[in-house]
């Protein structure tokens, strides 16, 4: 039964098995590791049960680039990145998953809510490893660039009770805008596209996990 919750999250997500790494089978927190699953890498705490939250407590996203991607941006494109304009980058993302996991969570039946409660899930996102292959970065001056991809990220999802902060279940996810096998121009607007295109589906599938794992719990 437990194993719901991990099919039904990461039925949809594709890893990336060059960037796999070894995972314990069980987290220094007393996490299970899911097998099977077509994330990097899912764990779940033994004899977790969703069933009863319908209300959802999202807390804000925080969002990290990759070691050395500003050095190497740096060293790629010649031009110094403006702290400012990192930070920028950083808070657009979160707030777009926000906005993104919020409309998701609420057009599948969920309640947001600001405080915790017996019947409310908290969950708690994150970006690691964001690698954004040509930011449009406007102190930077006009400067056109090209590539193929726009980036690649990783999500990671803790879902834990609100009331007693016991941690449920973790989730591990990278994610890589598709190789286009040409060129084409990189800015602003298509990073954006790429990043939510990735968001939803993190989001939908997310949302419709959870509501397979409750209606499984609950039925007799």
């Amino acid at each position: 039964m437990n194993k719901w919750i991990l099919v039904a999250l990461t039925g949809s997500l594709l890893s990336v098995s060059a960037h796999a790494k070894k995972f314990p089978d069980v987290t220094a927190d007393g996490l299970e590791r899911v097998k099977g699953s077509k994330m990097q890498a899912v764990y779940m705490a033994p004899g977790a049960d969703f069933s009863g939250y319908d209300k959802i407590l999202l807390q804000p996203a925080t969002v990290a680039f990759k070691k050395n991607w500003e050095r190497d941006l740096q060293r790629n494109e010649r031009r110094v990145i403006p702290e400012q304009d990192i930070t920028n980058i950083r808070a657009r993302l979160a707030a777009d998953l926000g906005e993104t996991f919020s409309k998701a969570l609420t057009e599948g039946g969920y309640t947001l809510v600001s405080e915790a409660g017996a019947d409310v899930l908290e969950i708690t996102p994150s970006i690691t490893d964001l690698y954004i292959n040509a930011p449009d970065l406007p102190s930077a001056g006009r400067r056109d660039s090209y590539t193929e991809s726009a980036g690649y990220m990783t999500l990671n999802l803790n879902l834990a009770d609100s009331e007693t902060g016991q941690l449920l279940a973790q989730a591990m996810d990278r994610k890589e805008d598709p190789h286009r096998g040409y060129m084409m121009w990189s800015n602003s607007v298509t990073n954006k596209a790429a990043a939510d295109r990735i968001l939803k589906r993190w989001a939908n599938t997310l949302t419709d996990g959870l509501n397979e794992v409750r209606q499984t719990e609950s039925s007799p």
